[in-house]
């Protein structure tokens, strides 16, 4: 594959791209399967799985911390060039970036249901 950008021209096989750390993998929590409650009629059940709100919540949050604290590492690699794929970097930092981003959202969505619900009469 070549690629050329006036006045610059680079024709090398792009490296592949690294795995993510496991500690860095997303995680799903599992859902709950829909079950017949002792009456007959169908309901949800969640699984136990340990954790609260808050402590998923908090869990989340210390992830977010990572992903940023990873991307801060690897842009100081590349800043001294001990870090010999920059891609790494941009990859770490857009992940970092969209987790943040996604959060952000979250946080809102929250926010307005909290706020609806207090704007409902008693």
């Amino acid at each position: 594959m070549s690629f050329s950008i006036p006045g610059v021209s680079i024709s090398a096989p792009l490296p592949p791209i690294p795995p993510a750390p496991a500690a860095m993998a997303p995680t799903v929590d599992p859902v709950g399967s829909p079950s017949v409650s002792p009456s007959g009629a169908p309901g949800v059940s969640a699984p136990d799985t340990g954790l609260n709100f808050g402590e998923s919540l908090s869990s989340a949050m210390e992830r977010l911390g990572a992903l940023h604290e990873n991307a801060d590492a690897l842009a100081t690699k590349v800043a001294t060039g001990e870090l010999k794929n920059p891609h790494e970097y941009l990859m770490a930092a857009q992940e970092a970036s969209i987790t943040t981003q996604a959060a952000v959202a979250v946080r809102n969505k929250a926010l307005e249901a909290f706020n609806e619900i207090m704007r409902m009469p008693l």
